[in-house]
């Protein structure tokens, strides 16, 4: 029986001539338009309830109950017990021993805007406790647990970190922009930061369609994905450099697709390795984890595809209106197909004779 090496199986990949570049506005069109939904629900619900998607109590401040269990008890029962008495999204951590734990849960009624204030939310922290202490002894028993404390926490992440987040990303996209200037060319930082940009906007539609709730974990999620994309993007830009220094006499869009198919083994194996850890996570990690896997899994995906689809066709973009000194406007487009010669209509007829 014949079998394949890892190795072996990945060199099915070299030498290829896909046309990644040809379906682009196919691409953009479908990204364009799962952005502008995204965009719409985020809109929709920023106008019904104040905010646009579903924040944690690391945003949003909640309630702390400190309990203590007789014997150590099973996590996934608690969760069970607190999701089936309507008390959803309870982050559960053993605090000390493995006999006690910590419960953070957000009051239903309370939002960002309402969050920061810790003494505000002391009269609904009382009811969330008593409300936690009520399900946990209608399932669990009288007498398996008692409550050692119970608290109103403010929220983990205020107003001021929120702020400096978005800024930080921008000095980021600058900084980025800078960097790819001097080492490529000024398109390459342009094309690199708006794919960057499409990465963000499509891991928030992704994120409001899915209703994911927006945690520390799921920030970090998406500041991975934006790593992860933007290392894929100067992968493939730093093949075209090397290409363009070649002096082929091809065009520039000949030259993104050559950049692709070459780089085309070391993007199936990291994308597919990537994937597959991440999905792990997503089927085996746990309620706690699945946000976080769920954005870093649909981060693999459209940062590959914005690698291809965005930063290829921007580049072109960028090249047919500020064209390269000593390039040619009109080597930037994809070769016109080859009309046939007469060597090829004596054996178009020559076949249509045979048949």
């Amino acid at each position: 029986m014949l079998s394949l090496t890892p190795a072996a199986m990945l060199r099915i990949f070299y030498h290829t001539t896909y046309d990644f570049i040809r379906p682009w506005r196919i691409m953009v069109v479908t990204t364009a338009a799962f952005i502008s939904l995204g965009l719409v629900l985020l809109g929709v619900s920023w106008a019904r309830t104040g905010t646009s998607v579903h924040y944690s109590i690391d945003f949003t401040g909640g309630t702390l109950v400190q309990i203590e269990f007789q014997q150590p008890p099973d996590v996934s029962a608690i969760r069970s017990a607190l999701d089936a008495g309507g008390v959803h999204d309870a982050e559960i951590q053993s605090f000390g021993t493995n006999r006690d734990f910590t419960i953070r849960a957000q009051d239903a009624g309370q939002s960002v805007s309402r969050g920061a204030n810790a003494e505000a939310q002391a009269p609904s922290a009382e009811q969330v406790a008593a409300r936690i202490d009520t399900v946990l002894t209608q399932r669990l028993g009288t007498g398996v647990f008692h409550i050692v404390r119970t608290e109103a926490v403010g929220p983990l992440v205020g107003s001021e970190l929120r702020r400096g987040a978005v800024v930080a990303i921008l000095v980021s996209f600058v900084a980025t922009l800078i960097y790819l200037a001097f080492r490529f060319e000024w398109r390459f930082g342009v094309a690199a930061v708006i794919a960057t940009a499409h990465d963000i906007l499509t891991t928030l539609a992704f994120i409001k369609l899915l209703d994911i709730e927006v945690s520390l974990m799921v920030v970090v999620a998406i500041l991975t994905v934006i790593g992860y994309s933007l290392n894929d993007t100067i992968i493939i830009f730093d093949r075209v450099r090397e290409d363009l220094r070649k002096k082929r006499k091809e065009s520039l869009y000949d030259t993104l697709n050559r950049a692709i198919n070459e780089t085309l083994p070391r993007s199936v194996m990291t994308h597919a390795t990537a994937f597959a850890a991440t999905l792990a996570l997503l089927l085996l990690a746990g309620e706690v984890i699945r946000p976080f896997a769920w954005v870093m899994a649909f981060g693999i995906v459209t940062g590959t595809f914005s690698s291809v689809y965005v930063a290829g066709p921007v580049l072109l973009w960028i090249e047919r209106r500020y064209p390269r000194e000593g390039s040619d406007r009109k080597n930037v487009r994809a070769p016109a197909p080859r009309a046939p010669t007469d060597p090829d209509r004596r054996a178009t007829q020559a076949a249509s004779v045979r048949s």
